[in-house]
């Protein structure tokens, strides 16, 4: 593959996912699918139509990737969530802020993002702030800390940290019959969680958690398999295309790319 042919196919994979962003962003302004308005149904009057709406996204989504990691289609130990250095006290601590920052800010980074499409200007500050502490903490000023108190606290498994992976040897190390009997446990429960009363059977309901489902199991096609290049020709190794960190990745891949191009 030359340089030509990388160029191109950085410029699919970024379509691919402009593509399926757009779809994303019309499914959740129409189902009005949030985390954080999923809670506070809870809370305030009790309805968990909107979190039966995120377990069937869940489900779609897990059965969906089970599938395509089972077939080999895409390797999830290659994605930049499942390593073996599992940092759990950065997850707690980064949750956290994350649920408490959701609730000051009205919704989390997809919502802000479907609001400024709205025309709302708190959001855009939402966005702008969601940025910069978010740069702050990779490389700024919070890094430090982060990487000597936090990052620090960690457990290292012999493999990587996905269940199939570790849990393989009750299959009989075959990593990809756990992918996909896992997917069907695991994503079937949560389908079967959202679906069994009758009352979530509207429209909305079923449309955002099976779109949203649906599109993440393609954004690990597209990622996964569309831009995985077995060798690239500027560094002699397999790479994912356009993604920030070399790996397969989701909805977050696209900023290297763009950030390349609008320097």
């Amino acid at each position: 593959m030359t340089d030509v042919d990388l160029n191109a196919l950085s410029h699919t994979v970024v379509w691919l996912t402009f593509g399926l962003a757009f779809v994303f962003g019309a499914v959740l302004q129409r189902t009005h699918f949030c985390t954080m308005g999923a809670l506070s149904d809870i809370v305030n009057i009790g309805d968990w139509n909107r979190m039966r709406m995120w377990w069937l996204a869940i489900g779609v989504a897990t059965i969906g990737t089970g599938v395509l990691a089972s077939q080999g289609i895409v390797d999830p130990v290659k994605a930049i969530y499942t390593t073996p250095r599992f940092t759990w006290l950065s997850y707690i601590v980064g949750g956290w802020f994350f649920g408490f920052g959701m609730v000051l800010a009205s919704g989390c980074g997809s919502k802000t993002l479907v609001r400024i499409g709205g025309g709302n200007l708190k959001s855009l500050l939402v966005f702008v702030m969601i940025g910069v502490s978010a740069y702050m903490t990779l490389k700024g000023l919070f890094a430090v800390f982060r990487v000597a108190a936090l990052d620090s606290v960690q457990t290292t498994f012999a493999t990587s940290q996905d269940l199939p992976t570790l849990l393989g040897g009750l299959f009989g190390g075959d990593v990809h019959r756990a992918q996909l009997v896992l997917g069907l446990i695991v994503g079937g429960a949560f389908v079967v969680a959202a679906v069994v009363r009758r009352e979530f059977w509207t429209f909305d309901n079923l449309l955002g958690g099976l779109v949203v489902g649906a599109i993440i199991v393609a954004l690990w096609y597209v990622s996964g398999k569309i831009g995985y290049v077995a060798e690239n020709p500027n560094t002699l190794e397999e790479s994912f295309v356009a993604t920030n960190s070399g790996k397969m990745e989701a909805l977050s891949f696209v900023s290297r790319w763009l950030t390349r191009c609008i320097g």
